[in-house]
Order: C-alpha cells, then sequence, then structure tokens
C-alpha cells in the first residue's frame, strides 16, 4: 500500500498456513484449526488511493468490509486489526456510518469483540484497534497493553490482547 510498509500482520508461535489476502489492507491465514485475519479498515482521513474506493469514508468501509465478507467464514474466526472505528460512543477515527457497516459485519460473521470497551491511548476515547471471536468463545480477559517505553512511543497504537479458554 506503500513503498517499505506492511499494514497487516499475523504472529503465531506455531505454524502458520499462509492464505491469499482477502482484501489490499488485510492478511490472512490458518493456525491449526482457526482462521485468523487481520484487517485495517478505512480511517476518516485516508482519501481515494487504492485500496480505498468510493468517495466517502462510510462507503469506503461498506466497499471493504463487502471484500472481507466475500472471503471470511461464518464460523472459527478470529478477526483483529486496525478497525479505525471505536464500537460505540464518540467516533473520532471513522464515520458513524463506517461503525454501522462494520457492526452488521460483525453480526453476520456471528463475531463478539471483547475488546469494544477498551481504552484507546487518547485519553476519553476507546479503543479503535480490536479482536473478534465467535460467539460461543469463552473470553478470560481483555486488555490494553502501553506500546511506549522509556517514554518513547514504539507506535500510534497501543496492543490489544484477549485470553480464551
Amino acid at each position: 500500500m506503500a513503498p517499505r510498509r506492511r499494514w497487516s500482520a499475523i504472529l503465531s508461535r506455531k505454524p502458520i498456513e499462509v492464505l491469499p489476502d482477502p482484501h489490499p489492507a488485510s492478511a490472512l491465514g490458518r493456525i491449526q484449526n482457526l482462521l485468523f485475519c487481520s484487517s485495517i479498515l478505512p480511517w476518516r482521513s485516508c482519501g481515494k488511493t487504492f485500496p480505498w474506493i468510493a468517495d466517502k469514508h462510510a462507503e469506503k468501509t461498506r466497499a471493504t468490509l463487502e471484500n472481507l465478507l466475500e472471503a471470511l467464514p461464518q464460523s472459527g474466526l478470529v478477526w483483529g486489526g486496525d478497525w479505525n472505528h471505536a464500537l460505540s460512543g464518540s467516533e473520532y477515527s471513522g464515520s458513524k456510518g463506517g461503525r454501522a457497516h462494520l457492526l452488521n459485519a460483525l453480526e453476520s460473521l456471528q463475531l463478539k469483540v471483547p475488546t469494544a470497551g477498551l481504552l484507546h491511548r487518547l485519553p476519553g476515547c476507546l479503543s479503535i484497534d480490536h479482536i473478534a471471536v465467535g460467539q460461543s468463545i469463552l473470553v478470560k480477559s481483555a486488555e490494553r497493553i502501553d506500546a511506549s517505553k522509556d517514554g518513547q512511543r514504539l507506535s500510534d497504537h497501543d496492543a490489544y490482547v484477549i485470553e480464551t479458554a
């Protein structure tokens, strides 16, 4: 998407079967019996360059999600990444229309988002980085990990992790 940049990744201690990307801003792989997808979704100021097609933010999000929904399974999926949308409350990175499309996609995939209520690194904001799992998965915990070290930011995003049973 830009020279010398990678937008999505899946990291694992176990072997990954690399699968074709369902969208240029997503990575897809199988680890044992689960399919993992990491996606970047459009943000409000992403512009109109590839792979973000459409004029308005909500329509860019809709188009991206349509591509993903064609490729992602209805079960055995863990989907996460920088979705650029808080799933409730005020919206700063995405749009309310984009959020509606994202919530519909999550419902279609029968996923829940344990990270939805976690805080963003910016005060007063909810996370725009998420991890979603199947509705039947027992989630033990969800937490944000500060991505700063010795006062330096390692990324403009923090890390979010969930533990499941």
